[in-house]
């Protein structure tokens, strides 16, 4: 038997339907739908930046390699007296 058993989820329904009442829960029901399809609107808007990430913000990457072009020059240090 234990939780799994149909009779306790039915006795559970009841009550959470006598404490909310059905149309606190179908509006939960709604709000959890709605965030559902926004945060999969979300992973695929972020897939798609992942793919073409210039297009996406209007920006370089970031990732782009930098060639810096410089000369070394050697310095002459004073002498020291000790």
């Amino acid at each position: 038997m234990g939780i799994f058993d149909w009779k306790h989820w039915v006795v559970i329904l009841i009550v959470v339907v006598l404490v909310f009442g059905t149309k606190r829960l179908k509006n939960l029901g709604s709000d959890v739908g709605e965030a559902i399809k926004g945060f999969k609107k979300a992973m695929n808007t972020e897939e798609d930046e992942k793919k073409d990430p210039s297009a996406a913000a209007g920006n370089p990457p970031l990732n782009q390699p930098h060639t810096i072009d410089a000369q070394a020059q050697k310095v002459e240090e004073p002498a020291r007296k000790d």
